[in-house]
């Protein structure tokens, strides 16, 4: 006879692997440089008012601010630089398939979802390792990065960039910059914050595993294919990899010494955007009308 309170209390304290190291440390450097980015970013787009003047002045005034925010920009172009790495290593020597991709069963997920939220259907979809809310976010970030970081290197260098572009897309950067940091700091504290805080904690991206009362309730055709003995990360066998790694790491070694001098180059060789016109404080002397006589 089976005992099944013991074995659902046991099946709740089982952890299933969700994320590898590489994607750990991808999750601590994308967590860091964007709250630094968000604080350092946000006062300046709002710099008129108080609350931005305030906290200006508190992190030293607006040149160390502005040093701040790029230096945190770099830390984010970094850590882009290592997720591109990392997953050409997944796609390319291990094999993996991208199962971050969005597919059509994602909008059937989606519907099926919303049905079950709303009473109309008895049962929330199964779903795979990454869900369609995560796919989505995913992608936001990549779309929103992307646009971080071509706009914000505009803003960094204009005397630069009006060289090959019309001096309009100095203020057209400005305003995609700051409504996408705006819209990225939002989508955070509502929608990142709920589903991973507020609504359970999901310890995966800190600790790589996931409890089974979670991967049932969010990713239940994984959890199926791990209980039934597949490999979390399925890839090539070990001989097929080893001779990939070796062109994956000479190819990247060259490909990433070039992006490490372009990196510096792009910021460094333009500081306009940082240091302020110097107040005026010498006395300048106006003489006196006399009155005519």
């Amino acid at each position: 006879m089976s005992n099944k309170p013991q074995d659902t209390a046991k099946n709740a304290e089982k952890m299933y692997p969700r994320f590898r190291t590489m994607a750990r440390i991808e999750h601590f450097i994308l967590m860091v440089s964007f709250t630094i980015l968000a604080i350092t970013g946000l006062p300046q787009k709002y710099a008129l008012e108080s609350w931005a003047e305030w906290m200006i002045n508190a992190m030293g005034g607006i040149e160390l601010t502005r040093i701040i925010h790029r230096w945190s920009a770099i830390l984010l172009v970094v850590g882009s630089i290592y997720h591109l790495f990392t997953s050409a290593y997944r796609l390319f020597v291990k094999h993996e398939r991208m199962r971050i991709m969005l597919r059509k069963q994602d909008l059937f997920d989606l519907i099926q979802t919303v049905k079950h939220n709303l009473g109309l259907a008895e049962h929330p979809p199964k779903m795979t390792k990454f869900n369609f809310g995560e796919k989505i976010e995913y992608w936001a970030v990549v779309w929103g990065t992307a646009i971080m970081i071509i706009t914000g290197f505009v803003l960094w260098n204009p005397i630069a960039s009006t060289v090959f572009l019309p001096g309009q897309f100095i203020p057209a950067a400005k305003a995609a910059h700051g409504g996408e940091a705006l819209l990225a700091v939002l989508s955070i504290l509502v929608w990142h914050m709920y589903n991973v805080h507020i609504k359970h904690f999901n310890p995966s991206i800190f600790t790589g595993k996931l409890p089974h009362s979670q991967m049932e309730e969010e990713h239940a055709l994984e959890l199926e294919r791990l209980e039934q003995g597949g490999d979390p990360w399925p890839g090539l066998a070990l001989p097929v990899r080893r001779r990939r790694q070796r062109i994956f790491f000479a190819v990247s070694i060259v490909v990433g010494s070039l992006l490490l001098i372009g990196v510096i180059w792009a910021f460094t060789f333009e500081q306009t955007a940082i240091e302020t016109i110097p107040r005026v404080t010498r006395e300048v002397f106006v003489p006196l009308s006399t009155p005519s006589p």
